[in-house]
């Protein structure tokens, strides 16, 4: 594997994007397992996603993106994009990256589903099981390939600093 294509070890962190609410979750410093973190409201959330990003250390954050079958990008998308622009700039040089998160309310609803809970309490987690979705779904692209996953946020300055972990040496751990 060569030095642009490395995955570094390192916690990385999910996040689902929604108009109210924002999902958020967690790998294991290896990167095999993602695990919820919590439901956050969005107005709170990019705060509290910068202190989870400080506190546990992590190396990089996938942002979901959501587009529709197609391929084709909307509104919220354009509103997922905006949202990790802003968060790449509150976290730098922590690299942020956008993935394709087609299907992952769906799986999580379903997961959810046939985990026996009720589909009225659904809401208070489909966001954060979502993040999972989109978190492990990077995690196995990151085996398989050996790279990140997705692409990198337009103006994240962890893209273009000559790292390929996306973290600068100063932060390296």
């Amino acid at each position: 594997m060569s030095a642009t294509t490395r995955v570094d070890r390192g916690v990385r962190l999910g996040v689902d994007v929604g108009s109210v609410r924002v999902g958020l979750a967690t790998s294991d410093p290896d990167g095999m397992i993602a695990t919820p973190i919590d439901t956050l409201r969005r107005p709170k959330s990019l705060a509290r996603i910068v202190r989870e990003v400080a506190d546990r250390g992590a190396v990089i954050v996938y942002v979901g993106l959501p587009v529709h079958l197609s391929g084709a990008e909307g509104s919220a998308s354009e509103a997922a994009r905006n949202y990790a622009g802003a968060l790449a700039s509150a976290v730098a040089p922590v690299a942020v990256r956008l993935v394709d998160e087609r299907m992952s309310t769906v799986s999580a609803h379903r997961a959810l589903h046939e985990s026996g809970r009720a589909g009225r309490s659904h809401r208070q987690v489909v966001d954060q099981a979502a993040a999972v979705v989109i978190l492990q779904s990077a995690l196995e692209k990151e085996r398989v390939t050996g790279a990140r996953a997705g692409e990198p946020v337009a103006g994240d300055p962890a893209g273009a600093n000559g790292h390929p972990s996306g973290i600068g040496e100063a932060t390296e751990r």
